[in-house]
């Protein structure tokens, strides 16, 4: 009986940590990102590379993913205004019947982007992966991230620790009833990022630079 008790008493004090980590770890990222986000076409400043952050283009229904179809066109945006020169599509080939950054480039090049404009990084895993290729691989330590708003506040958080010059464009969110769980599961990917940080975690793979010109 004094076991159970004190398993309890564990678990509750655990569960009460972690739910304040999370806490925190918004609170750092949110802040991280203050001043940094933006939403207007004309006020954000001028990079030479759009880092888009990849998604799967199909959802598991088959439908269509609208953080997919807002993110190319976002980036095919800043291209067309002249906030950026060349994008840098960072997502999950994980094997070859799914490959992010090939259906982002064909979609790209769908709505007028140059195929010699676009740079794909087939080894972007995770958000923390995606921002240091961007840095190690190819190149840029100065570069404006294009994704949604809850995913542009993260990669700008986590540039900020690795010497990155990031800014963030948002992406037309999807309604409130469709990105719920997305914006739920945010909460404890932001945990992750601070964890990752505390403890070093680098991305998953290296390779050769590659020149954005």
């Amino acid at each position: 009986m004094l076991k159970k008790i004190r398993f309890k008493k564990f678990l509750g004090i655990s569960l009460i940590l972690m739910f304040i980590f999370i806490i925190v770890a918004n609170y750092a990222v949110e802040k991280a990102a203050q001043n940094r986000i933006y939403s207007n076409i004309e006020q954000i400043p001028y990079n030479k590379v759009g880092l888009v952050l990849g998604t799967s283009k199909y959802l598991r229904n088959g439908q269509l993913n609208a953080y997919f179809y807002f993110r190319i066109k976002t980036a095919a945006d800043l291209y067309k205004h002249h906030k950026i020169d060349y994008i840098l599509v960072s997502g999950d080939n994980g094997n070859t019947n799914y490959n992010e950054p090939e259906d982002f480039k064909n979609a790209l090049i769908e709505l007028g982007v140059p195929a010699n404009r676009i740079f794909l990084d087939f080894a972007g895993f995770r958000t923390l992966d995606s921002v240091v290729r961007a840095k190690e691989i190819f190149g840029q330590k100065k570069f404006t991230v294009i994704s949604q708003k809850f995913h542009n506040e993260r990669a700008v958080f986590l540039a900020k620790h690795f010497d990155i010059d990031a800014i963030g464009f948002n992406a037309k969110d999807v309604n409130s009833f469709g990105g719920l769980k997305t914006q739920l599961r945010e909460y404890l990917a932001r945990a992750k990022a601070v964890w990752d940080i505390f403890w070093g975690v680098q991305p998953k793979f290296g390779g050769k630079p590659i020149e954005i010109m």
